[in-house]
């Protein structure tokens, strides 16, 4: 089955990650170097690379703007748990995993996705109900991060953390009512780091399977900071323990 990537960035990273590409779409006048780097990483995978104009162009994607670059991809298959599991294995390090209850913005998922990739987090782990699912604007919202990630879903998040403790995992939840600091536990130990829904949080079973409860200390009136900023903040924290300058 096939799906749309749309964005110059996205469809980079795509291209570069080795996603299996069926055609780039162009949009008529879309020209500049970014336009010309795309052209040659397409050529480079002998994917071939279409110029159409506005009306063909807006009939494959109508959504939110696409820089006038379109990616027509195969959809992307998740892993389950095991598999995942495999990430940190083969490289040889401790696992540090992102583990998401029900966000449920695409553009909340994309970022976190996002600082996930820069932080080093070895995989994205995602509840296969009530959450965004993994669609165009979250490739975008995710400066194409998600062609990078490994990405895991499973039906039952409780069941999931019972799992990965018998792996050695220590489960960190970031929650407003946390006890400690994010900055006052321990991430270099196989650890993984969960956000909760934009409005909810983490559900209270998740939370209470959490073996720390951490919180942001705020200093403004404002109650909470964004999922995607709290979840970039814990993700650096952990990264700064494990690869200290």
């Amino acid at each position: 089955m096939a799906t749309v990537i749309a964005g110059r960035k996205p469809v980079i990273e795509a291209l570069r990650a080795g996603r299996p590409v069926e055609k780039v779409l162009l949009q008529a006048g879309a020209t500049g170097a970014v336009i010309e780097e795309i052209r040659a990483l397409a050529a480079r995978r002998s994917v071939p690379t279409a110029t159409v104009g506005r009306e063909e162009f807006r009939g494959v994607f109508s959504g939110e703007t696409a820089q006038g670059v379109l990616a027509i991809v195969q959809a992307r298959e998740l892993l389950d748990l095991g598999a995942l599991l495999e990430v940190p294995a083969r490289r040889g390090e401790r696992g540090l995993l992102l583990m998401l209850d029900e966000i449920a913005d695409p553009h909340n998922l994309g970022a976190l996705i996002r600082s996930a990739e820069c932080a080093g987090i070895h995989g994205v782990l995602l509840p296969r109900h009530r959450t965004a699912p993994l669609s165009a604007s979250v490739v975008k919202s995710s400066a194409g991060a998600t062609e990078h990630m490994a990405v895991a879903e499973v039906t039952n998040l409780v069941a999931a953390i019972g799992e990965l403790k018998q792996k050695g995992y220590w489960i960190i939840g970031l929650a407003v009512e946390g006890n400690r600091s994010y900055t006052q536990v321990d991430y270099r130990d196989p650890v993984v780091i969960v956000v909760g829904n934009e409005g909810k949080g983490i559900r209270r079973l998740v939370r209470e399977h959490c073996d720390h409860l951490v919180t942001i200390p705020l200093y403004g009136s404002i109650g909470s900071l964004n999922a995607s900023v709290a979840g970039a903040l814990v993700m650096y924290e952990a990264a700064r323990q494990r690869h200290p300058s």
